[in-house]
């Protein structure tokens, strides 16, 4: 089951740069104030008094809710998948701790072994795997980018669905040189914390309380990437600053992983977006 575009409508905005796009200046000024910035500025040239229902998912939940706190009265409904609020415990988990090797081993030896394989102080490096990445993403030498990139992205394909299939990773990894802006982009926010305060989407949920802002998350059980205490924390943290419990809504969904494609979310997404139409009406 798919959203019904023809009775929504729908502005789609890309904040993830594609193979096509100019790597150096896809980094210039891009920054959650700015991305947020950006979508204000596309809801007044489309002269659009408030946004009915802004959905998103992963990074896209981060941006929504960044936009949400920070244009309150611009915005009625959230639909957010796969929840990643920025706390440092989630990007180490991801990134930094071994936080994936309980349920994924192979996956996070292989993003640490890229590393330490061409690694001249694996030492100091394995401390800071983000920083040993990026800077390879950034090597003058072009098989040095494509192979880093290979590697950050091959490790989150690895753990972004319950069912994997290798054929698919193979695929997506067959053209390397693709990958490196999804990549580049990716650990530039890791490495700034998203260009926000430390915790500052869960401190600032007051601000959606006082507008009344209604919020529904869909979130995999079996998501790995982003973890389901994230989305579990969120919803604690809207209703204890006074959201009224029918407007915030948590389903976990059994045998889902973080990919909008795992079986049950995409109808949950549309549940919950079916539910706001009524509440828009």
């Amino acid at each position: 089951k798919e959203l019904d575009i023809e009775k929504w409508g729908g502005i789609f905005n890309r904040s993830i740069p594609n193979a096509s796009d100019d790597l150096k200046g896809s980094l210039i000024e891009n920054t959650t104030p700015k991305l947020v910035s950006d979508i204000e500025e596309l809801r007044k040239e489309l002269d659009i008094e408030k946004w009915g229902v802004i959905l998103g998912g992963s990074w896209g939940s981060t941006l929504a809710l960044a936009y949400a706190q920070a244009h309150p009265d611009r915005c009625q409904c959230l639909v957010l998948r796969g929840v990643f609020v920025f706390g440092p415990d989630e990007v180490d988990y991801l990134f930094s701790n071994g936080g994936t090797f309980g349920q994924n081993p192979a996956a996070w030896e292989s993003y640490c072994q890229y590393i330490q394989d061409t690694s001249t102080d694996w030492s100091r490096e394995k401390t800071n795997l983000l920083g040993a990445y990026w800077n390879r993403l950034q090597s003058d030498d072009v098989a040095t980018r494509e192979a880093a990139a290979a590697a950050f992205v091959g490790y989150e394909l690895s753990i972004s669905k319950t069912f994997i299939d290798p054929a698919i990773i193979e695929k997506y990894l067959g053209t390397p040189s693709v990958l490196i802006p999804f990549a580049v982009m990716e650990v530039h926010y890791m490495l700034n914390a998203g260009f926000m305060q430390r915790g500052q989407l869960l401190d600032n949920v007051q601000c959606m309380a006082d507008h009344k802002h209604r919020v529904s998350i869909v979130h995999g059980r079996c998501d790995y990437v982003c973890q389901p205490q994230a989305a579990w924390r969120l919803t604690k943290t809207l209703k204890q600053a006074g959201c009224p419990e029918e407007d915030v809504e948590l389903e976990f969904v059994s045998g889902a992983g973080h990919s909008d494609s795992e079986p049950g979310l995409a109808d949950a997404m549309v549940r919950a977006t079916d539910k706001f139409r009524g509440v828009l009406k």
